[in-house]
């Protein structure tokens, strides 16, 4: 089985300042978590991404990871021929983002990946999971903005994402249970591969692409704190 392990510069910089900005935490005092509902300040998106009104940001990260890929048949029972990226037969299809988000003071906010969705009888959903109290909140189906305006090239698009599922963490942590939606949006990198995909010898390829994107959640104006 093959596996491409490409490392972009910026993603391996980025990697490098939080592991030192860790160490630099047990001599230095920390800087206060800016991710409270009076200091969160989302920046302008593509109307078709916006979040509808009466819904306020409350929570951001600043993403840092992989977007994952495989080598699979294309059409297949998940994947239908409309979305197949060409006619080869083949094609990279994402199996999971494997990322962390981070405050601005590079503490960790919440954890970025796919998992089955329990109020959607396990249907595989993008998943969110803070750090501190493991509440989790899944997005339902992705709105991709068609502006590519705002998308920096060689990038994977900004989308917004209305909560599908939410969990309360194994000692009552809610963080995330309040949330509404999820918008992703200054991306850099994450692109699938464009070759290495094109003959039944490259079915079971991974390839683990380096990725950055800031992340915002969104709670409704009215019930909750």
């Amino acid at each position: 089985m093959k596996n491409w392990n490409v490392r972009g510069n910026r993603a391996t910089r980025r990697i490098l300042g939080i592991a030192c900005a860790t160490l630099a935490a047990a001599v230095t005092v920390s800087a206060p978590q800016l991710a409270r509902a009076d200091r969160v300040n989302p920046p302008r998106v593509p109307a078709d991404i916006e979040v509808e009104a009466g819904n306020t940001a409350f929570l951001q990260g600043h993403g840092v990871g992989t977007q994952n890929y495989i080598c699979l048949p294309c059409p297949n029972p998940t994947t239908p021929a409309a979305n197949c990226p060409d006619a080869s037969g083949f094609a990279w299809l994402l199996f999971t983002p494997e990322a962390t988000l981070f405050a601005d003071n590079d503490k960790p906010v919440t954890t970025h990946f796919f998992s089955p969705n329990p109020d959607e009888n396990g249907t595989i959903r993008a998943a969110w999971q803070h750090s501190r109290d493991l509440s989790t909140v899944w997005g339902g189906r992705a709105i991709p903005s068609s502006d590519p305006y705002f998308v920096a090239p060689n990038s994977i698009p900004w989308l917004k994402l209305p909560a599908a599922g939410r969990l309360e963490g194994p000692k009552g942590g809610d963080t995330l249970t309040v949330t509404t939606f999820i918008q992703r949006v200054n991306t850099l990198g994450g692109v699938a591969p464009s070759e290495g995909c094109s003959q039944l010898a490259d079915v079971g390829a991974k390839a683990f692409i380096p990725y950055e994107a800031d992340y915002f959640f969104y709670k409704t104006d009215k019930g909750h704190n």
